[in-house]
């Protein structure tokens, strides 16, 4: 349920396309990620990290991208979205001695810490190349291949890679 709940405002950027363009689309997203944080902080008085990321890049992207009638900057979003997490990823663990993998799934899962480093790299490197990727589409491709892909191809690109996860999670985990 939360997978949907955090793929809400790409939904409806995605409907508002399809029904408007891609600058009401844009507003519809940045109004729909700004609610999620307001919702989340009145339910839980502080806001997830990951969701406060993305309100603050729809905000300044999707801002951008309205002012100045450019759909350049909400194209390059996903990409600076996924770049960051992976930045995050890699300080945390290599400067700060913190797995976030292992933060996040540590308490359900028992790996050495090698697997646990592994993971991070992995999910890392993954984030930089979905940022490639996504430009790859952007540049490419028509603006409406570029926001189905946006909805369905990153959506089934991140289903594989948990596929994936899970696979390499059972054959290294502790049990």
């Amino acid at each position: 349920m939360k997978f949907l709940y955090d793929l809400l405002p790409v939904i409806l950027f995605f409907i508002s396309y399809k029904i408007y363009d891609i600058f009401i689309a844009t507003g519809v997203a940045i109004i729909a990620t700004l609610l999620q944080v307001l919702y989340d902080y009145i339910k839980n008085k502080k806001i997830d990290k990951m969701l406060l990321f993305n309100g603050a890049t729809i905000t300044i992207l999707g801002g951008l991208t309205i002012i100045f009638q450019d759909k350049t900057f909400i194209m390059w979003k996903p990409s600076v979205l996924y770049w960051l997490f992976a930045a995050v990823l890699f300080i945390s663990n290599y400067f700060l001695n913190k797995n976030l993998i292992k933060l996040a799934m540590g308490q359900k899962i028992e790996l050495e810490d090698s697997y646990w480093n592994n993971l991070n790299n992995a999910t890392g490197l993954f984030f930089i190349m979905l940022g490639f990727i996504n430009l790859y589409v952007a540049y490419n491709y028509e603006e409406d291949t570029w926001v189905n892909f946006k909805l369905f191809g990153i959506t089934g690109i991140l289903f594989i890679y948990i596929i994936f996860l899970t696979i390499y999670i059972s054959k290294v985990s502790k049990k």
